[in-house]
């Protein structure tokens, strides 16, 4: 054992993660990065299939965000947004506004997914009471949702795996089956005028294992608020920035939420950077004189960080430079033609996918097996990291990834599928 990864055992705790089982495997120690690719510190090379858990864009160490950073660098790193503005802030607000669909014209920086979507909520909540509505306190969410680990975003979060522990700690919220329309309409026939908000992920859940809704489902939902006079909130930390095919997911089904959350590739994948847009309706119900303290009484220390700004800017900035979102196009062409075969192995079940976001569900694995564990190290081993959420192995490629690198993720995950099946089969 190096001493480093004796360090890692003997002081940190990694997130999602049974300690009890990291300290039985030797996970690789990343030294640096390029393009598509991690290298540990014995400088072995890793397709990173999973863009560093959803976050990374157009590679690592891209040369125009290396450089925005170390330009801001120069002048500062961090300045409050309390009683305080800064440059770099406002022009990605002004570029965000424009790429966002119509009709979101406010942003609220935080720090990433959780505390995007805790903002959503607080600011749905103090909106319908300052509004004349106090009977709209409840809000809508999916089964099987998952909005981020902070409490109010676990409250609408809905995978019991992650939340039951906490449910004594939660408020309650409604939930309604993903993709069923006819479900979401029962519960605001139900009870409709107490529904502050409904809040979904957008075409697809991704950490319930990349369930992927029917075509037209978003669209019915933002008419079903629209008609009981409830707000819709759309998360898009893990659809945005060219993950379904569309800059964001929305774009899909011409939806304008009344709020939506962006985090993870908003930097690129750099830096933590969170933003809640809003409409203009909502950001004016919160104007009023001191007394009346309508003010939305929230902030983090990290709000608006310059770099993770300039970082952002120099993102957008690449997307067009290098015509990105064309780019998306081919992979999600491709990528359908290389699962294809995968989805004829033994032990796998099922392939939902929507442009780069790909969950393949294994079968037959018992609990104890890890059946989804054991394709990911079967995959470090051959050269790439990819990731399980339980038996759904996870593919997201970074939306300028080569396709010569796609094919080989591909292939890498298909063997390492090929490979633990044959494994188990000796073990039966």
């Amino acid at each position: 054992m190096s001493d480093l990864a004796e360090l890692d055992r003997r002081y940190l705790w990694h997130p999602f993660t049974q300690q009890r089982g990291w300290h039985d495997e030797d996970a690789p120690i990343i030294s640096h990065a390029s393009d598509f690719s991690l290298f540990d510190v014995d400088d072995r090379e890793y397709i990173d299939g999973v863009s560093s858990l959803w976050c990374n864009v157009h590679g690592h160490r891209h040369p125009a965000i290396d450089g925005a950073i170390r330009e801001q660098l120069d002048r500062v790193a961090h300045s409050t947004m309390l009683g305080l503005t800064h440059e770099p802030a406002i022009r990605l607000a002004e570029r965000l506004v424009a790429i966002a669909p119509e009709g979101l014209s406010r942003v609220f920086y935080s720090d990433s997914g959780s505390t995007a979507t805790e903002i959503a909520v607080k600011l749905a909540y103090q909106y319908q009471q300052q509004s004349g509505n106090a009977r709209r306190t409840r809000f809508v969410s999916l089964r099987e949702a998952y909005h981020g680990d902070t409490i109010g975003s676990v409250s609408v979060g809905g995978i019991d795996l992650f939340h039951a522990t906490y449910r004594p700690l939660l408020f309650d919220t409604l939930k309604a089956e993903p993709g069923d329309i006819a479900d979401m309409r029962r519960i605001f026939e139900r009870q409709g005028e107490e529904i502050a908000a409904v809040i979904v992920e957008p075409l697809v859940q991704g950490a319930a294992g990349m369930i992927v809704h029917p075509p037209g489902y978003l669209r019915a939902v933002r008419e079903l608020c629209d008609e009981f006079g409830a707000l819709l909130i759309c998360d898009e930390v893990a659809t945005g920035f060219g993950r379904t095919g569309r800059m964001f997911a929305c774009e899909h089904e011409g939806v304008t939420p009344d709020m939506m959350c962006l985090a993870k590739g908003i930097t690129g994948g750099y830096l933590p950077l969170a933003a809640t847009l809003t409409s203009e309706q909502i950001y004016e119900s919160f104007l009023g004189d001191h007394d009346e303290f309508k003010t939305f009484f929230h902030g983090h220390t990290y709000t608006g960080n310059p770099l993770a700004c300039a970082a952002a800017i120099a993102s957008l900035d690449v997307f067009e430079t290098e015509e990105t979102m064309a780019n998306v196009a081919a992979l999600d062409e491709l990528l359908g033609e290389l699962l294809a075969p995968v989805a004829e192995l033994p032990r796998v079940r099922e392939i939902r996918r929507r442009g780069l976001m790909v969950g393949i569900e294994l079968d037959g694995f018992e609990v104890p097996e890890r059946g989804g564990h054991q394709v990911t190290l079967a995959a470090r081993e051959r050269g790439a990291i990819i990731r399980p959420l339980g038996d759904t192995v996870v593919l997201m490629p970074a939306p300028a990834m080569d396709t010569g690198t796609l094919r080989r993720l591909v292939e890498i995950t298909s063997d390492s599928i090929v490979a633990v099946t044959q494994s188990a089969q000796v073990g039966a």
